[in-house]
């Protein structure tokens, strides 16, 4: 039997634990794969990061068997549930808040296995460049 072969791969921002099957569908209808499999694995997984966004990267094979990848979520994201709010509509001319260096550390350490360094400081320093561009002044 030949080895399978991916014929889509497809990366998705979806609510933890509980996908919404249309979103799949948008993406993945024309593949032929079984949407309801993919959410029920999907929730199965990401059910401990519950209403967090968590990107999930699809990989679908030429036989219809898919194969599922989590991310971590988005910086923004985990930016704007430290600060309880959103970025600046005006980013450099606005402050939407402050991020303390402990936050700061604790956002770098969760996104560090998608960063493409294994260095905290470096990771503090990509995270803390996100910050300044969402309007969040970084602290230290």
């Amino acid at each position: 039997m030949p080895p399978k072969r991916p014929t889509h791969k497809v990366t998705l921002q979806l609510t933890g634990g509980s996908a919404a099957v249309v979103d799949l569908g948008k993406m993945l209808g024309q593949t032929g794969v079984n949407l309801v499999e993919i959410k029920r694995r999907y929730d199965e997984m990401s059910s401990s990061q519950r209403g967090d966004i968590v990107p999930v990267e699809v990989t679908v094979f030429d036989d219809r068997s898919f194969a599922l990848r989590l991310k971590t979520p988005p910086t923004a994201f985990l930016i704007r549930r430290a600060l309880d709010g959103k970025g600046s509509s005006r980013p450099g001319h606005e402050t939407a808040g402050t991020l303390s260096t402990e936050t700061l550390r604790a956002i770098a350490l969760r996104k560090l296995p998608d960063l493409n360094t294994t260095d905290i400081d470096a990771a503090m320093r990509t995270v803390a460049g996100t910050a300044r561009s969402m309007g969040v002044m970084v602290a230290g």
